[in-house]
């Protein structure tokens, strides 16, 4: 059984009921749900909540809510792999065992269907125990600078001052959009950013943090431009 699991909790607290916040017209967990819905890769579209609001709209929009997350799980300090892994448990206590599973952000709008059967066939080809979403960095990592206590810039990595752009190892990052992987290796705790793991790659332009109202305000007009032109 391939499962897709949406962690969705109540209480975010920098952008109040992020869940439900509409983005783009509809609430932004609508997005994650009917992508995955949508994908055709998943015997169940699971969403992991505390909260009685959101398991409603979440029904409502075709996806399942067979338990409440506990409330160990549901506060600033839970652990995505944690629920991740209190589902899964779950499913295979009452229902039936998960062979594959997805994690999918309920903040994700601008993951598609397509990315998620793509990045499935990645994993199953690479043979590997994960497949995440990923992208590259907009500049060279290596001449990031910082601010010292006193205010003054200091270059994490000195030696590359000099070097020219295009001689730098281009670099990239945890997209923190989906992570699909093996039921057995989440549950085992096995490492994600490590040789069990190969990476899905989305284009920058798709790849947006929202954890703030700059980001959400960035995000919109990202997907609005990206809806507008059909891309």
């Amino acid at each position: 059984m391939n499962v897709a699991i949406i962690p969705a909790r109540g209480g975010s607290k920098r952008i109040l009921r992020k869940n439900l916040r509409s983005f783009c017209n509809k609430p932004i967990i609508a997005w994650s749900i009917e992508a995955a819905l949508n994908s055709a890769q998943f015997d169940k579209v699971i969403v992991s909540t505390d909260d009685d609001e959101i398991a409603q709209f979440a029904i409502e929009k075709g996806a399942d809510v067979p338990f409440v997350r506990p409330a160990e799980l549901s506060d600033d300090h839970a652990i995505t792999r944690d629920v991740v892994n209190h589902a899964l448990t779950w499913l295979a206590e009452n229902e039936q065992p998960a062979e594959y599973c997805c994690v999918l952000y309920a903040t994700a709008p601008f993951v598609t269907s397509n990315d998620l059967a793509s990045a499935f066939a990645q994993l199953k080809s690479s043979k590997r125990d994960f497949c995440f979403a990923a992208t590259s960095f907009p500049f060279p990592i290596q001449r990031a600078f910082y601010f010292t206590p006193q205010g003054d810039i200091e270059m994490f990595d000195k030696k590359q001052m000099k070097t020219r752009s295009q001689d730098l190892q281009e670099a990239y990052h945890d997209a923190g959009q989906f992570y699909w992987g093996k039921a057995d290796a989440f549950l085992q705790n096995l490492p994600m950013y490590s040789q069990h793991a190969s990476a899905f790659l989305m284009p920058r332009y798709r790849v947006q943090d929202i954890d703030t109202e700059e980001d959400w305000e960035t995000a919109e007009l990202l997907f609005s431009a990206i809806q507008s032109r059909g891309l």
